[in-house]
């Protein structure tokens, strides 16, 4: 009697990220914000990269971020993100606390109104729509 073996393998399911809930406006608008944020935490290490994979393809890859770091707990100086660095750079002073600044070397610089993470989802959907 011949006897085999097989060795069952767990099926796995594709691992599919969250995608990162952002509207962005069609046209900039002096003193507004180029489109809204509304990220799941305040941890901005662990957010930005849902962000970055919205906004790489669109604008090219993110190299710096720009946040009040009043409302970002632990706020590290760098994030790795989809393999390279993005630097952090805090304004305290001069930037609203609800605002993230974006910036890559190839399209600029964008402003993004930052909904906090515990907003409703009706409230979050309205703020996001008056800025889109």
């Amino acid at each position: 009697m011949i006897m085999t073996t097989t060795q069952l393998r767990p099926h796995a399911a594709p691992f599919r990220p969250r995608a990162a809930r952002i509207v962005l406006g069609s046209a900039s608008r002096f003193g507004r914000p180029d489109g809204a944020w509304w990220p799941r935490t305040r941890d901005l290490a662990r957010e930005l990269g849902e962000l970055a994979d919205v906004i790489d393809p669109l604008w090219g890859r993110l190299t710096h971020v720009a946040v009040n770091p009043r409302h970002w707990q632990p706020l590290p100086h760098g994030v790795v993100v989809n393999g390279y660095e993005v630097a952090v750079d805090r304004f305290t002073e001069v930037l609203n606390p609800h605002r993230i600044l974006l910036q890559s070397y190839t399209a600029g610089r964008w402003d993004l109104l930052v909904v906090p993470p515990p907003t409703s989802a009706s409230s979050a959907a309205r703020l996001m729509a008056a800025v889109a």
